[in-house]
């Protein structure tokens, strides 16, 4: 299949045009090859591991949630570099997608992890300038029994600040680094918060807001939108893909 009609579908798909990201970021096409994609590898981050990893794979399109192109303008010298010429000597064609991506109500990372805990989704949640990227909705559930899922869904124990009722209710999802949302989600009247990390100080938010607060990992909590993407474009047009998994622990 061509590599522009890809891109021309997958921009559309993702609403590029009006998803509001940071503005340094750049989402879509951020290296082309030489104009043919026959198949493609999935990852979460752009770094020479997963560029030799989609090489050992014969993918010729790469498309990841942490791509190339952040910062505005850098020098192409060090990993960039590496990077850069790597993709070029095996032809591989590199996509990105950060907001539009999280943002998907089908394909999103916060829309699919909503989906595999079975909490019952009802509208957007948490806001990045002004973008919404997160998901709420209700479950009933214990809070022991929610952390339980995490791990078996995320492959490990999530980190857990239990300030909120033992049992839970309404929960907000926002995957990546989202721990300063607690405030919007104890605004939003949401009893406990699932993303991937935060910093220091949000164990003193959670604590003192009296919300239940879980940090699955940045790498972990950001899997399921480009699998699902990945996945999407390979049944749609016939294009076999993998997943290149690089987790961090982090």
């Amino acid at each position: 299949m061509r590599l522009d009609d890809l891109v021309r579908y997958c921009d559309e798909l993702l609403d590029v045009s009006n998803i509001r990201d940071a503005p340094d970021a750049w989402n879509g096409l951020q290296v082309a090859n030489a104009g043919e994609v026959s198949r493609i590898a999935a990852a979460v981050d752009l770094c020479a591991a997963t560029i030799r990893m989609a090489a050992e794979q014969k993918a010729d399109l790469l498309i990841v949630h942490h791509g190339l192109l952040w910062g505005g303008v850098r020098p192409l010298v060090g990993p960039q570099r590496v990077r850069v010429a790597g993709l070029l000597e095996h032809n591989i064609a590199l996509y990105g997608s950060h907001l539009p991506l999280d943002c998907h109500p089908e394909l999103g990372n916060a829309a699919i992890l909503a989906h595999e805990l079975g909490v019952d989704v009802r509208g957007a949640f948490g806001s990045w300038r002004e973008q919404p990227f997160g998901v709420w909705g209700e479950l009933r559930v214990s809070r022991e029994a929610l952390g339980d899922r995490l791990a078996r869904i995320l492959g490990a124990a999530p980190k857990a600040m239990l300030f909120g009722p033992t049992a839970v209710h309404r929960i907000g999802i926002a995957t990546g680094a989202a721990g300063s949302l607690i405030p919007q989600a104890e605004a939003a009247g949401l009893d406990t918060l699932i993303t991937g990390e935060g910093t220091h100080h949000t164990y003193f938010d959670a604590e003192e807001l009296g919300l239940n607060v879980y940090y699955g990992g940045h790498y972990a909590t950001e899997t399921f939108g480009v699998k699902a993407l990945a996945q999407h474009i390979g049944t749609k047009f016939g294009i076999p893909w993998v997943f290149l998994d690089h987790p961090t622990g982090l």
